[in-house]
């Protein structure tokens, strides 16, 4: 068996797959987002690395309970992107992870994005310039936080940081590295003009090695609390999204891959980057002439978070998140398509695809007196899926169309949801049978690095059956898709009337 690491925003998941993608352990590890100045995201690195530790080495005790005797191949790492940690010399935190959704350098990408370099950045790095990027967080921290970044030693994410304890060396993989806004995605290496920008040396970041790159764990004590042997072999992986499109197998022309987590994203595979002159979409590098093109959006699950914890809740003790889960579908499913012209647009926490756009706002529009908390519950449920609606637009205007999307993330276990997406994009919409889908993604790299043949292993599984390997097939309905496409137009026209007012 393999174990697929997912290192997300929400939570660390450890998940024990054996060859052909059977799911035979998982364990899961949430922790907070700390929002200690408005606009400020971070994330305590200590608490996600014991976080890693502890999800594996629970992982590895339920499969014991079968088997004694059982022992991974591999860890294969999938992580969140977007994420700086400042570290010393002695490789300690000076900073919390400044999480992707971390706005503060806000006027900072503002003035890059539309200078002679903020364009050039983008067209060879691939990553749009906007808050989320670790170019736009160094150029803050180097001018508001100087004492912090003189000391740094180097400048690292939650993976490299993961890595560097369990091997003593500063490692990145190309998938992550290509989402940092520093690295040239077409030479392989850290951009040059990007480094200058940033005010930092390539010494300053980790060493880019491919996703399959391969390490032995040589520090017995690491190895004895995750519960596994001295000399077990970890793959470094990717990132969360890249690996998520591999895993549902969303590798061919036409076919989108949906994660809807924390935040969430549409992405397509495609043997080049498509940078495009309206700085849209991102071009992220998966393997050489592998690159996942795509938007990401910051509302995803966060938003059911926040109109659980501030709409569901009475002002007693909180319900619990499947009594929430529960009541929130219920709500949903007594309100009709289009919620009787309630539109929610989702920014709470600003936006990125398509708009990049930090100063984005949340707003209800169309709020009637026959509007109950139901509507407003499905209509954020709706505005949640237009705004990656909007992304999808702009993704087959790049790439071509798209005919089938495959679901995946925490929400993707919500059937509503998940027919609400077929809905509005009018394609069918297909969940396989395990939403891991970046776990599944980092282990398929993981045995691509020991040599398992996978077209024997997986791929012939997937290609002889093709949908009939999904647990569930939503199909559109048109009528429903008529009704969003009138919400939807005034939904994106609300954006384009507010954006100055933002």
């Amino acid at each position: 068996m393999i174990i697929g690491l997912d290192i997300g925003t929400s939570s660390t998941k450890a998940v024990a797959f054996d060859p052909t993608g059977n799911v035979l352990a998982a364990h899961s590890i949430s922790y907070p987002i700390l929002n200690p100045l408005e606009g400020h995201y971070e994330q305590d690195p200590e608490v996600i690395y014991s976080a890693c530790i502890a999800s594996v080495a629970q992982v590895m005790t339920e499969l014991r309970k079968v088997d004694r005797t059982i022992q991974p191949l591999c860890i294969s790492v999938s992580s969140a992107m977007h994420g700086l940690i400042a570290v010393d010399a002695m490789g300690n935190p000076l900073t919390n992870c400044i999480i992707w959704a971390d706005r503060r350098s806000e006027s900072i990408a503002d003035e890059l994005k539309d200078s002679d370099n903020g364009r050039h950045l983008y067209q060879r790095t691939g990553t749009p310039i906007h808050p989320m990027s670790v170019l736009c967080k160094l150029i803050w921290m180097r001018q508001n936080d100087k004492e912090v970044f003189d000391r740094s030693h180097k400048f690292i994410g939650i993976k490299e940081l993961l890595f560097y304890r369990l091997f003593g060396e500063y490692v990145i993989d190309h998938s992550i590295a290509s989402a940092t806004g520093l690295f040239d995605i077409h030479k392989l290496e850290w951009s040059a003009l990007a480094l200058n920008v940033a005010g930092i040396s390539a010494e300053q970041l980790s060493k880019p090695v491919p996703v399959d790159h391969m390490l032995k764990l040589m520090d017995p004590d690491i190895a004895a609390c995750m519960n596994i042997p001295e000399g077990s072999l970890f793959v470094i992986g990717g990132s969360d999204g890249c690996l998520a499109n591999l895993g549902v197998g969303a590798v061919e022309p036409g076919v989108a891959s949906v994660t809807i987590g924390t935040s969430g994203a549409i992405r397509v595979t495609s043997p080049r980057p498509n940078p495009e002159q309206k700085q849209r979409l991102f071009s992220y590098l998966l393997r050489p002439d592998e690159y996942i093109i795509g938007g990401a959006v910051n509302n995803g699950g966060i938003l059911r978070n926040w109109f659980r914890d501030n709409f569901l809740c009475g002002s007693g003790d909180k319900l619990q998140d499947h009594e929430a889960t529960a009541l929130l579908n219920e709500m949903i499913d007594s309100v009709s398509p289009g919620s009787e012209g309630l539109i929610f647009l989702p920014y709470l926490t600003g936006e990125r695809a398509p708009y990049w756009n930090a100063s984005a706002k949340g707003v209800y529009f169309g709020i009637q007196l026959n509007h109950t908390k139901a509507h407003f519950a499905r209509a954020m449920m709706e505005g949640m899926l237009f705004a990656i609606y909007s992304v999808g637009i702009a993704l087959e205007e790049n790439t071509g169309p798209i005919h089938t999307i495959y679901a995946s993330g925490g929400l993707a276990n919500s059937q509503n949801l998940v027919q609400m997406l077929a809905d509005i994009f009018d394609k069918p919409v297909i969940i396989k049978n395990t939403v891991e889908s970046s776990a599944w993604g980092a282990a398929l790299i993981g045995m691509e690095a020991l040599g398992i043949d996978l077209k024997k292993q997986v791929t012939e599984k997937q290609v002889t059956n093709g949908i009939d390997t999904a647990e569930l097939v939503y199909r559109p309905s048109r009528e429903n898709h008529a009704v969003y496409l009138r919400n939807f137009d005034k939904f994106r026209r609300l954006y384009q009337k507010l954006k100055d007012v933002f």
